[in-house]
């Protein structure tokens, strides 16, 4: 599910003041020490001085992931030190949560980090660019995140521009936040892609859309088959749409045939002679069709 996105205009550099984005790399030959002092433009602090983003647009992390991670920093150390912002008696993650945990599951005491003075207005932005230029987030993660962004104020048309996504883009994100809380979850673990979940979203009838649900996780159906298979139960027909019956018994027939079949119907005729076609899309679809035609359950 995760598509290549183009680097973004704004780097962090940009956003986080004292060079923070530009902090450069600790050698892997490095000692993993925790002991106190200065890396670069990093010092070490104690991990549980540290407390994550309240702002951070990633709600899940990959325990095996982190495992990983973790494994390697303990035999490398830490390689990129993370962001911290002062907040009272304790530092608050700006970016670097992964590392944050994975050094904590290594049994490290401290981790370097490099002290921004970056304001709460900007915290959400920063760690929202970190994550899209790792394309670490899932869509639902990036729409919350729009959202709160969208909330401070900025359109988004100001958003897109901020991570370097088109308008439409963003536009698409915001509208998952329509679907129940359930498909939300489909699009996080990959059971449902972001165009499965934009045909999904027209569909107004909970039981349809519940019904076309499950046949695109069961059937693996593709985005195309999903969007035609969508377009009987949509509100409004689209312009693809084969034109209504000029009779209309004929149109409630198909109309009818559309509802059972759950696809597309046609009828090219008239009343006395004619043809009905039926789409389908794949074997199951024909077969699940051929199973309504000859009255199985």
């Amino acid at each position: 599910m995760s598509n290549q996105r183009k680097a973004l205009g704004r780097g962090l550099g940009a956003l986080i003041p004292g060079g923070a984005a530009s902090a450069g790399p600790r050698p892997s030959s490095a000692p993993a020490s925790d002991g106190p002092g200065a890396l670069g433009d990093a010092t070490r602090i104690p991990l549980e001085q540290i407390v994550p983003n309240p702002d951070q647009p990633r709600r899940t992390f990959d325990p095996e992931h982190l495992e990983r991670m973790s494994k390697s920093i303990q035999i490398h150390g830490v390689i990129q030190p993370i962001v911290v912002r002062r907040a009272g008696n304790h530092y608050e993650l700006v970016c670097g949560e992964q590392r944050w945990r994975a050094a904590g599951l290594a049994g490290l005491a401290s981790i370097p980090a490099v002290v921004t003075d970056v304001d709460e207005a900007a915290r959400l932005e920063i760690a929202l660019i970190e994550n899209v230029q790792r394309a670490d987030l899932n869509p639902i993660e990036l729409a919350h995140a729009f959202a709160a962004l969208g909330a401070s104020g900025a359109t988004q048309e100001e958003i897109g521009r901020r991570v370097s996504l088109d308008r439409s883009t963003v536009s698409n994100h915001l509208r998952l936040l329509d679907l129940p809380r359930e498909y939300q979850s489909d699009v996080e673990s990959g059971r449902l892609t972001i165009g499965h979940a934009k045909a999904l979203l027209p569909i107004e009838n909970p039981q349809r859309r519940r019904q076309l649900r499950d046949r695109i996780v069961q059937e693996a159906l593709s985005v195309r088959a999903t969007e035609e298979l969508a377009r009987p139960a949509n509100a409004k027909p689209r312009r693809s749409e084969p034109r209504p019956a000029a009779d209309p018994n004929l149109q409630r027939l198909v109309d009818s045939l559309r509802q059972r079949m759950q696809t597309r119907v046609r009828i090219n005729g008239d009343a006395e002679r004619g043809r009905v076609e039926i789409e389908y899309f794949g074997h199951e679809d024909l077969t699940r069709i051929f199973g309504l035609l000859m009255g199985d359950r």
